[in-house]
């Protein structure tokens, strides 16, 4: 075994209805100035509605910032950390999918009343310093795993993006709440699901970093996941399927963020950056093509994960077979889900395919790990193959 280290949230909260206690989550730290960050589409839904009464209840006081978008740019973080000084909080509410998770992060980081760091400062690996603000992590997507995860991904320009990477960003507690999810747009149910699918069979397959830990957490994130995600996208009012994806979803992200991803997200990140995508599309996009290619890499690896993923409807067969089965599955998540499938039925120009090839090479931190190397031509084979 070769060493390895694993890092993730301090501790997690799995039960339905439970983003109700949040103000009581949040005195049990001592904080009685807080602020949540999340999107306009969470308050425009209501999802705070049964939330916010508590805090007055408790005696705490709160406040919302709900500006946060997709692949949020640095203003947005600028905003919210200004916001947070305002109120001089003292714990960060983190509420919604990736991307309000992803702000919170950083909110709680550079809102920090002892911080003298800026925001460019800390962009990379372990450039973040001193302390943060308590930080709870509500996830209301299961998709990213960000609630345990130690990135935070920014956009910087027009198609560019930068991570924070830092045990800081670590929260103290992640809250899943399958109630917070029951609303949620089957095609919304669909991707985000197939990206926390994505995050475990990369960590499982991840060149570098794979260890025992994170191996047994992408096998059951994976089972969880392949077990119900037809349930939680056709009938999304399921409770249990819904808490079942959240604690899958979790799962995948505790084991990405200790053997990180790989090709897939390599390729889908240009998707995102250039087209708007979001993330979990632009993810199952390549998955089935990016597979393909790692396969005569990969083939050992993938057999293994065939069983939790297809279940009693796998065929017995040789590695080689169930690798075939496997991909073949993954292949119809998006169809059977009602995603597009190509990127032409995404809306993505033929004549773009060598520039995302291009760009997909920039994301090296990401090619290191995959279980074979990758060139630009490959890339481009990769995207050609997914048009």
């Amino acid at each position: 075994m070769q060493p390895f280290s694993f890092a993730t949230t301090a501790q997690i909260l799995c039960e339905s209805g439970s983003a109700v206690r949040l103000a009581e989550l949040c005195r049990e730290r001592g904080a009685h100035r807080v602020l949540i960050v999340t999107d306009p589409g969470i308050t425009r839904f209501g999802l705070l509605d049964a939330v916010l009464p508590g805090f007055a209840s408790a005696g705490v006081a709160v406040a919302v910032f709900d500006q946060v978008v997709a692949d949020p740019p640095e203003v947005i973080v600028l905003n919210a950390v200004e916001q947070a000084r305002a109120l001089n909080a003292e714990l960060i509410i983190g509420f919604g999918g990736g991307s309000s998770m992803d702000v919170a992060k950083l909110v709680a980081l550079l809102a920090h009343p002892n911080c003298q760091q800026s925001l460019k400062d800390i962009y990379g690996v372990g450039n973040a310093r001193g302390q943060r603000l308590p930080l709870i992590q509500v996830p209301t997507t299961a998709g990213t795993g960000s609630e345990v995860t130690q990135i935070a991904i920014i956009t910087t320009g027009e198609t560019t993006k930068m991570g924070v990477v830092s045990p800081l960003l670590l929260p103290d507690l992640a809250v899943l709440d399958a109630d917070l999810t029951l609303g949620l747009p089957p095609a919304v149910t669909a991707a985000t699901g197939i990206d926390a699918m994505v995050h475990a069979i990369e960590a499982y397959t991840s060149k570098l970093k794979k260890n025992p830990l994170s191996d047994l957490l992408a096998r059951e994130a994976l089972r969880l996941l392949a077990a119900n995600l037809d349930e939680a996208v056709h009938n999304g009012q399921n409770r249990e399927a819904r808490q079942a994806m959240l604690l899958g979803a979790l799962l995948a992200g505790q084991a990405f963020a200790n053997a990180p991803v790989a090709a897939v997200h390599a390729l889908a990140y240009p998707l995102g950056g250039h087209f708007h995508i979001p993330h979990g599309l632009s993810n199952a996009l390549v998955l089935p093509h990016v597979l393909e290619f790692n396969a005569s890499a990969a083939t050992e690896l993938y057999a293994e994960l065939a069983p939790l993923l297809l279940g009693q409807r796998l065929q017995a067969g040789n590695t080689a077979q169930l690798t075939a089965q496997f991909i073949a599955e993954l292949a119809q998540l998006s169809p059977r889900s009602g995603l597009p499938s190509r990127l032409r039925d995404a809306q993505v120009p033929e004549a773009m395919l060598e520039q995302l090839a291009r760009d997909a090479m920039l994301q090296q931190r990401l090619l290191v790990n995959n279980p074979r190397d990758i060139t630009e031509a490959d890339a481009l084979a990769i995207y050609r193959a997914a048009y």
